[in-house]
């Protein structure tokens, strides 16, 4: 999932906002100077991905995409999630999604005094540049997903997936449909924010997995 999701995924508290996005950017960074409820933050974000990439539904989206394209597609498709959540914004908020973004930018904005260096510059980009707006199309899409080979050396390859998001939306958006409910669901049973100080082992309960060494 990409930063509109797992901020939309989040507690509504700078805690748990700066825990969510510090999953992306937690090379370099000293976990042991964060707060308990920052670091269950964290942990929520690496339960969303590790379901994320469990789900049926997810598995099935990324098999659409052409053979070659397919070792790219989980980086387009977290990027298409964030524009099909926001074209089904109504079906799980009662906010419109224009009001929700104007007050989220204002937080972050508030909170980039709280993010490690990096974190803070991408973030800030974010609201200036006025990344989750662009996301409501699938035209800021693939200007996103072009923008990821820019950094790299595939940049062919980036822009070849990105040009296959439009023919391939009718087939991923029902199984994104059927996926985000279940992805709501597993974060409420999981509640691994619900008590900072067992945060990790309720991450562990929930995934199975052992990340003692990251954090």
């Amino acid at each position: 999932m990409n930063y509109l999701a797992h901020l939309w995924l989040a507690q509504h508290n700078t805690n748990s906002r700066v825990g969510n996005l510090l999953g992306d950017f937690c090379r370099g960074v000293d976990l042991t100077q964060q707060p308990p409820a920052v670091l269950a933050g964290l942990y929520n974000h690496r339960a969303v991905d590790w379901f994320t990439d469990q789900a049926l539904e997810v598995q099935q989206a990324r098999q659409l995409f052409s053979p070659a394209m397919r070792r790219f597609a989980p980086v387009a498709l977290d990027l298409f999630f964030d524009h099909l959540l926001i074209r089904h914004w109504a079906e799980w908020n009662q906010q419109p999604f224009l009001p929700y973004k104007t007050q989220l930018y204002l937080q972050l904005q508030l909170e980039l005094p709280q993010m490690p260096t990096g974190m803070a510059a991408v973030l800030q980009k974010v609201v200036q540049q006025d990344w989750f707006g662009s996301y409501a199309s699938v035209q800021g899409i693939q200007q996103a997903v072009r923008a990821l080979a820019l950094r790299g050396q595939r940049t062919g390859l980036y822009a070849a997936i990105a040009d296959e998001l439009p023919q391939l939306q009718p087939h991923i958006e029902p199984l994104f449909l059927r996926f985000i409910p279940r992805l709501q669901q597993f974060v409420e049973q999981a509640a691994i924010e619900q008590s900072p100080d067992q945060a990790k082992a309720r991450y562990i309960s929930a995934t199975g997995k052992d990340q003692s060494r990251q954090a």
